[in-house]
């Protein structure tokens, strides 16, 4: 079962401000349809908290999240 979170609540969680998840981390180390989704296809984010908590440490250590990506000289991720 996943948990489905608000970026407040994701904010709470790991001590950052909800407007850095928004601007920096999201799409850059937290990716749409592997750390959060658009229900229905709206504006609204929820975190799925599990994906997040099982990666939030891999790119600090080096060990990236496996999945189809390339990092860009930005800091952002292409998905191949």
């Amino acid at each position: 079962m996943e948990t489905y979170i608000t970026t407040d609540e994701l904010a709470t969680r790991i001590h950052y401000d909800a407007r850095t998840i928004r601007t920096r981390l999201k799409d850059a180390v937290l990716l749409e349809g592997v750390h959060y989704i658009r229900p229905f296809g709206g504006r609204k984010l929820l975190f799925i908290w599990e994906a997040i908590q099982r990666d939030i440490g891999k790119v600090s250590c080096g060990r990236a999240p496996v999945m189809d990506a390339i990092p860009m000289a930005s800091g952002r991720v292409a998905h191949g």
